[in-house]
């Protein structure tokens, strides 16, 4: 029977309220999503630049974890992870959106997906469906066209987020200093500095927020190339920078400074208004460090880790994560437990108290026993990476699992597999694929069984292959 219009009204409002009334004993959500940013790229991660006090407080205040991964060396893949609970080999989202091709390389990449849908029932969608106010600030990178961004994707308010992967530069935009060129969000005064933007946006969003539970998703472009920071902070570790040090450059050290004093905002914000205590916070980075940004410019260092974003070994994956939520979590812990992208949103879920409304199928595990101390472990033994691409700072196809203290990467090209024993080797620099044949297959067969089970897509032999024109690439769009 079709209500009349009037009836239908109050039944909208009736809803609205209820939803408004389930809400209310529940945590605010702020998730901070790093762009770039390595595992050693933080004061308490071990970094002998940069200096990141405010982001140093979180870890003291909840959990630090030392085994967290991004669900993908690349950016995309993981943002969509995230979002849904769900591996990227699960979504076929597993380069970032457009990517690039090697056209005449060894290997023939899938037809993968270039868009997390919006019939996706994100985390944002869960926790609006709630009764909470949902925000989105900052990078998104998940979809071309309108349809696919965030006001689209389960948030009542998007700054920021859009197609495009870094700022951009041209002849109306300047990078990471106003004006910025970007749709979604106005312009500010001639050289504002876009974090320093976005920190305000948010303390803006929590402010008029603060008599309801809110999810602010603040994903930061920094520390994302183009290198760009003020003349004070790039001055100030000029100065500071030493021959003999692991992290050398005076831009990149700038940058992380502006994010941590973003991060400060935020959390200064929180404090004042009283919500710090009923607030979880959540920062981590959507892959490894750069390297060396394709020669061009000498960008950070994830040693003791190998090598870095876009490629296969562990300074492409490992990232940090730190969790807080006081009188849940306790402070100033760690936690060697593997923890992955996937993880985040039945994570929250479990820490929010929320039951979504629509049944999600989560390839990720609640941490909440190992975040409250109930238990050490999940309970699950394995995290999975899956790569089917080739990337110009170093990736070709592959697979991979982390078991325990082991590592098992597959490669596509001449399906080569290479073992690591993290414990003893952080550096990945000795092959034991051959010295234990054992544990090998073992592993082997437990990626195997992965892949069938998310419907991996798969390389396959390149009919186009050439070897005088292997190493062209075909690039449909900026590298992100």
């Amino acid at each position: 029977m079709k209500l009349p219009l009037k009836s239908l009204f109050a039944f909208t409002i009736a809803l609205v309220l209820v939803g408004a009334s389930h809400a209310a004993d529940k945590p605010n959500v702020v998730f901070i999503l790093v762009d770039d940013l390595g595992w050693t790229d933080l004061s308490s991660y071990g970094s002998d630049l940069y200096e990141t006090p405010h982001v140093d407080r979180l870890a003291d205040q909840g959990m630090r974890f030392t085994s967290a991964y991004a669900a993908c060396t690349v950016c995309s893949p993981t943002r969509a992870s995230i979002m849904t609970g769900q591996y990227p080999a699960t979504l076929h989202i597993t380069d970032w959106i457009t990517g690039h091709l090697k056209p005449h390389g060894k290997m023939a990449i899938p037809g993968w997906t270039k868009f997390l849908s919006p019939d996706a029932y994100t985390l944002a969608d869960a926790l609006h469906d709630a009764g909470y106010r949902t925000a989105h600030l900052g990078k998104w990178h998940l979809g071309e066209t309108e349809e696919y961004w965030p006001e689209n994707q389960g948030f009542d308010i998007n700054l920021g987020g859009w197609k495009v992967g870094q700022p951009q530069r041209g002849e109306t935009a300047r990078g990471y200093f106003s004006p910025y060129g970007n749709p979604r969000l106005d312009d500010g005064p001639d050289g504002e500095y876009l974090t320093e933007r976005l920190a305000n946006e948010a303390a803006a969003f929590i402010e008029e927020n603060q008599d309801r539970p809110f999810f602010l998703n603040l994903w930061f472009y920094n520390v994302h190339t183009p290198l760009q920071a003020a003349a004070d902070k790039i001055a100030k570790y000029e100065a500071k920078v030493f021959p003999d040090a692991r992290h050398r450059s005076a831009v990149y050290a700038a940058m992380v400074e502006h994010m941590d004093d973003a991060v400060g905002k935020v959390m200064a914000t929180l404090e004042r208004l009283g919500l710090a205590e009923n607030t979880i916070v959540v920062f981590t980075s959507d892959n490894g460090g750069l390297v060396d940004n394709r020669g061009k410019d000498t960008v950070t260092q994830n040693a003791p880790l190998r090598s870095g974003k876009g490629d296969a070994y562990e300074g492409g994956v490992r990232v940090p994560l730190i969790v807080r939520y006081p009188g849940q979590i306790p402070a100033g812990t760690r936690s060697s437990e593997l923890a992955i992208s996937p993880d985040f949103y039945p994570t929250l879920l479990a820490l929010t108290g929320v039951t979504p409304e629509v049944a999600v199928d989560f390839d990720g595990a609640d941490l909440t026993p190992v975040l409250t101390g109930a238990a050490e472990s999940t309970g699950r033994d394995a995290v999975f990476f899956h790569y089917p691409h080739y990337h110009t700072e170093g990736a070709t196809p592959y697979s991979a699992i982390r078991k325990g203290q082991w590592k098992l990467l597959q490669f596509y090209e001449g399906n080569r597999v290479e073992l690591y024993h993290l414990a003893r080797d952080p550096g990945e620099t000795m092959n034991l694929a051959d010295s234990e044949p054992k544990k090998r297959d073992e592993l082997f067969s437990d990626l195997s069984a992965w892949k069938e089970k998310t419907g991996a897509q798969l390389p396959t032999l390149n009919a186009d292959y050439s070897p005088e024109l292997e190493h062209t690439f075909r690039i449909g769009a900026p590298i992100r």
